[in-house]
């Protein structure tokens, strides 16, 4: 799921973390008087919306002592205001992803971690106030390469010591960018290098452009295609022809047409049959003849859906001068039956019509699988009967002097707890909507209830029950509570967090856990579309966790438990026979099928024996440091897997290196190729000897307990719904081929040599149909979807420069003066003589722009 354990912590283990509750704080002498005045008698300020604040990577600095670098960064403030910024009783909160330095910073300010990665700027003894319109520079460190500014501070507000309910945001805050040597040098730290508009260019080689006639006609790539001589004339809308059953069939059939056409065209005719050879439900034959139209028989429902949307592909672009369709008989079937695409809406909140139009975009290209990742330390965003107070404190996030009462702010949320992003949740009613649109599109959405760890939402959301009951006298109180109170194991979670696990030495735990599987498995059944399986996360327990919780101990105890591997064994134990009481079964991170253990003084992950007979689903993502094949490890070991590496399948993850590219980069930079080069039986097929030394491959047994692969979107950096269009399309694209279609001829051909040749091919198809026919057809049906149009490749040559795509077809301008191009700059018809800066850019049908390019060219 994104175990920043393995590879971030690491690099953050050098940070002195000086943790400090707000309350804490607030009790210290010199604030007890500050409290007792006004902002008045400290000076009027007039607060946030009159300070500056700007955030600068100022350089990296490269060292004997620190070879692979660090960063030296910078606050810049500029008090606007006409009075002084006071010497003392204030703090600027705000969030960054990365750890930061406690301690004293110069200008006589102090940084604190508070919680989490949720910081705060205050003045120290030596602080002697910030003068009307002067600036403080206020620099510090990190003990590591900041290469990503989705790891920068955000969402900066200020809060004064005599009202500390009163959070002002400070809206004029900007981070500054990243363009001189010095912030961009990666020294010899062994970071990966930035993308040159001439690496691009050279990347963009990699295919060709292929003749209109041999761009595949159908993504994904069907099981058999074969070409008629005939075409058949849409003189009108066809004449649908469907039994009643296929309602829902049936109205996709007619949205595929325009309404400016008139009636009485060719027959289409929809019916449940057999598909020759084909056993999967989801199998279908298509064929369309000129004289007698088209018919689509599927094995199911679904079967016929899918030959639907393969018709869609088939139709001429919206605005073709034709409107005809090509002979074909195509019978198709998926490779695997898991499809599927995670969307984290607990870190970063997206309401429920961004919901519907990834499940409409998953349905046009056969993903059958909506893993949804409800709830995280940062948000609880399930309406569940009984437990109000998982949404009325879990799903709201915003600044509070008083615990209890919301989260705090994350991911730049800032301090108000309306912000659309921060807070937010799906009412049951949301809920049952989103599970209906979804089981309409043959989609089965699996909710995931994320324990023991990633769960801080979830308890403090119960301690604050608790302690509301506890006060009122009730003798129920601890019923659904999920921490030990006096719990003092020392621990650190990934996002920075000492209070976000559920405790198993609580029988309230598993209370709580039955209470929530009984609600969302009978919200499915008023949707009418039963819960088969329930993703009961897994991930992340932190080191340290439960070692010196009471509760837990006396649990070992009592039961003979020797070490906290064993109570997490206890846990899932429980939590399995939940799920199945419920009659669902249980899913989760790999974690749940892995038992921790230690190899050459290593942490080691192996197939817990345990649970190899329970019908665990096991999501893989760790394909990094050393566990390049533990999904296989686990499959041989009789687990089925859902193949999620974290270097193909997260989509959250950057494009590149590129301080312009949004995402994360933990475990990898995915481009659309990496994603597409996924070979789901054999990943390390094209790695050298060395990777492969020590790993295990994929026993014809394993093959057969893979049950697909998904696509992953956690949202840390996601708080515009159009960065999730950005990350994910055409990505998802490169997953669906690989999901559905069988492996191409490349993936398993072992001669070296023969396999580049077939790759150049298939993937010259796969650009090619992506760039001139499938998203020209998202464009031109106004769907709204905002996908990535990367930067064209420029390279040098002589006296020209040349200019290329990594997607064939899409339109390409430029200027010769530095200027950002525009749908109205000269056209790319081939090498550009001109000489100047030349940045050329791509455009898509509705003339909007992508990154652009630039070089030199003198």
């Amino acid at each position: 799921m994104g175990n920043r354990t393995l590879v971030r912590r690491c690099a953050l283990s050098a940070l002195l973390l000086f943790a400090a509750s707000v309350t804490a704080v607030a009790a210290a002498p010199e604030k007890r008087q500050a409290a007792q005045e006004t902002p008045a008698a400290i000076g009027g300020f007039a607060g946030g919306a009159k300070l500056q604040l700007r955030w600068e990577l100022q350089r990296n600095v490269f060292t004997e002592q620190a070879p692979h670098g660090r960063t030296q960064a910078r606050f810049i403030l500029v008090n606007g205001d006409s009075r002084p910024l006071p010497p003392r009783g204030w703090s600027l909160y705000f969030n960054s992803m990365d750890g930061m330095p406690s301690g004293a910073l110069p200008g006589g300010l102090l940084l604190e971690e508070v919680a989490g990665g949720y910081f705060r700027l205050r003045p120290g003894p030596g602080f002697a106030g910030l003068a009307p319109g002067g600036t403080l520079d206020i620099g510090y460190q990190y003990p590591h390469l900041l290469v990503k500014l989705a790891h920068a501070p955000a969402g900066p507000y200020l809060v004064y010591d005599a009202a500390p309910d009163a959070a002002m945001a400070i809206a004029d805050f900007q981070l500054l960018p990243v363009t001189r040597l010095e912030q961009l040098d990666r020294g010899g730290s062994g970071a990966h290098a930035l993308a040159t508009p001439a690496d691009t260019y050279r990347r963009n080689l990699r295919a060709d452009v292929l003749p209109a006639d041999a761009v595949p006609p159908v993504l994904p790539t069907p099981l058999q295609f074969e070409a008629g001589a005939g075409r058949l004339v849409l003189s009108g809308r066809p004449t649908i022809v469907a039994a009643p059953s296929l309602g829902t069939e049936a109205a996709l059939a007619r949205s595929l047409f325009p309404a400016s056409l008139p009636a009485g065209g060719p027959a289409l005719r929809l019916g449940v049959g057999t598909v020759p050879g084909q056993a999967s439900p989801e199998a279908y034959r298509l064929t369309i003849r000129a004289a007698s139209g088209i018919d689509i028989v599927g094995n199911s429902a679904a079967g016929v859906a899918y030959g639907l949307q393969t018709l869609r592909d088939l139709l001429p672009l919206p605005g073709a001068a034709e409107a005809a369709l090509a002979e074909v008989a195509i019978i198709d079937a998926p490779r695997f039956g898991y499809r599927g695409f995670q969307l984290d809406v607990g870190r970063n909140f997206h309401g429920k019509e961004t919901v519907f139009k990834w499940l409409d975009l998953m349905a046009r290209y056969k993903l059958n699988k909506f893993h949804f990742h409800l709830t995280e330390d940062e948000g609880w965003r399930l309406e569940i009967a009984g437990l109000p107070e998982l949404t009325a404190i879990g799903a709201v996030r915003g600044h509070s002097a008083k615990p209890g009462v919301r989260l705090q702010p994350a991911y730049g949320s800032g301090p108000d707890p309306r912000d659309a992003r921060g807070s937010g949740y799906y009412s049951r009613a949301d809920y049952i909507e989103i599970v209906r649109y979804a089981a309409a599109r043959h989609i089965e959405v699996i909710p995931e209830i994320e324990m023991p760890g990633h769960a801080r939402a979830a308890v403090q959301a119960m301690e604050a029950r608790y302690h509301r009951l506890k006060a009122a006298g009730s003798k129920d109180a601890d019923r659904f509570l999920l921490n030990d109170l006096g719990d003092r194991s020392v621990y650190k979670s990934a996002q920075f967090y000492d209070d976000n696990v559920i405790n198993p030495g609580l029988e309230s735990s598993f209370t709580f856990i039955d209470h929530v599987v009984a609600q969302v498995a009978a919200l499915h059944r008023e949707a009418g579309a039963p819960l088969r399986t329930i993703h009961m996360g897994g991930d992340e327990l932190p080191e340290g966790a439960w070692e010196q919780s009471p509760a837990s101990r006396a649990l070992m105890t009592k039961i003979g438990l020797e070490t906290t591997a064993d109570l997490w064994d206890y846990f899932y134990d429980r939590v399995d026979g939940i799920v199945r009481r419920h009659g669902l079964f249980a899913s989760g991170w790999e974690e749940m099928a892995s038992r921790k253990t230690r190899l050459g003084g290593r942490n080691k992950l192996i197939p817990n024996p345990r649970f190899t007979g329970r019908g665990f689903s096991a999501y893989v993502w760790n394909n990094v440091g050393g566990a390049e094949d533990l999904a296989y490890r686990l499959a041989n070991g009789g687990y089925d897997v859902v193949l999620a590496p974290v270097t193909k399948m997260y989509l959250d993850m950057a494009h590149n290196a590129n301080p312009e590219e949004p995402g994360v980069n933990w475990g990898a930079y995915v481009e659309l190729d990496n994603v597409y080069d996924f070979i789901p039986f054999d990943y390390l097929k094209n790695a050298g000897d060395a990777a492969r030394l020590g790993k295990d491959g994929l026993t014809d047994y394993g093959k057969r307990r893979v049950r697909g692969i998904e696509a992953t979107l956690f949202t840390e950096t996601v708080r515009d719904a159009g960065l999730i269009d950005y990350l994910v399309m055409p990505r998802l694209l490169a997953v669906a081929e690989r999901a559905w279609a069988p492996d191409p001829a490349w993936a398993t051909e072992p001669d070296a040599a023969r396999a580049a040749t077939l790759h150049r091919a298939a993937w010259s198809g796969f650009v090619n149909a992506l760039g001139r026919r499938v998203l020209p057809r998202l464009d031109l049906e106004r769907t709204g979807v905002a996908y990535r149009i990367a930067p064209p490749g420029l390279l040098v040559d002589g006296g020209r420069v040349l200019v290329n795509h990594v997607l064939p077809g899409m339109t390409l301008r430029y200027t010769s003066d530095g200027t950002v191009p525009t749908a109205a700059s000269r056209l790319v018809a081939g090498p550009i003589a001109e000489r100047g800066t030349i940045r050329v850019a791509a455009f898509d049908r509705n003339g909007r722009a992508g990154l652009a390019a630039s070089v030199e060219h003198r």
